[in-house]
């Protein structure tokens, strides 16, 4: 989605400051807050074009998607519900991801954006499928999936069924089952929300074993932060981390919400490329 925020290299965002923020890890050690001061590497700025491809699928829509070759982990960027590859969080993570020299994946979900297909006849259902089109056929190697809204519910499903490409996770403002919780309030007949419901997650342990950050405004409109909590209690990795922004909306767009997200795919980066 479209923003105020001019878009800067997020490059710049990364600069030599101290920063900080709620953070909750789960895990042997319970629940725990902690401030984190880090000096992050210094990175240039600087921008490339990155193409429009397309993933041709048989029987399938062609997914539109934009490819930078680079390092691993990889990063893909999984866009929220009437988003797509092209919103600040996307473009901000495809700059951060030219600084390092690592692989980068944005794309349009089927009936979206420049992808074929007819958004009325989308499921979540369809969308998962596209997601795991995009990692089975698209990226190379080990991939950080970083997934906004709508986006991190399938991010978390993609890591359940590819659990040897999936190697980190991070969700910003994750709206796992919220579509289904939420119209199933209201008596209306929806076949949609129908679809959406064979896809809920928090019915029981959520089997994701990579690390996990989720990231949540406590100002979120549409989306309720204590959601992020009861998705960590459920998630059976003990290496996660809730990370809360008291002034943060659900589209966490904003400045500090931008270097927030990029420090923590940074961390995961670092976390990955060391414990190998």
């Amino acid at each position: 989605m479209a923003g105020g925020w001019s878009l800067v290299s997020a490059a710049a965002l990364v600069r030599r400051k101290s920063w900080d923020f709620a953070a909750i890890s789960f895990g042997p050690t319970a629940l725990l807050s902690r401030r984190i001061e880090r000096t992050p590497r210094r990175l240039p700025v600087c921008r490339w074009k990155t193409n429009l491809s397309f993933l041709s699928r048989p029987d399938l829509p062609n997914l539109a998607y934009k490819k930078l070759k680079g390092k691993t982990p990889g990063v893909i960027f999984i866009p929220g519900y009437l988003s797509n590859m092209n919103g600040t969080k996307a473009m901000a993570i495809e700059e951060f991801c030219k600084s390092l020299g690592h692989a980068y994946i944005r794309f349009d979900y089927s009936g979206c954006g420049s992808s074929e297909g007819k958004f009325e006849d989308c499921t979540v259902g369809k969308w998962r499928k596209d997601v795991l089109s995009i990692i089975d056929d698209i990226a190379e190697g080990p991939q950080i999936l970083v997934g906004s809204s709508m986006g991190a519910w399938l991010m978390l499903h993609a890591a359940i069924a590819r659990p040897q490409k999936v190697a980190a996770l991070v969700g910003i403002a994750t709206a796992a089952d919220s579509m289904v919780t939420q119209f199933n309030q209201l008596s209306v007949e929806y076949s949609f929300i129908k679809e959406a419901s064979f896809h809920c997650l928090l019915h029981g342990p959520i089997p994701v074993t990579c690390p996990v950050r989720l990231l949540h405004g406590m100002k979120d409109e549409f989306i309720p932060w204590q959601t992020s909590m009861q998705i960590a209690d459920h998630i059976i990795s003990s290496d996660i981390d809730v990370i809360l922004r008291k002034n943060g909306d659900h589209r966490m767009k904003e400045k500090e919400d931008i270097k927030l997200l990029v420090y923590t795919i940074d961390d995961l980066i670092d976390k990955l490329t060391t414990s190998n």
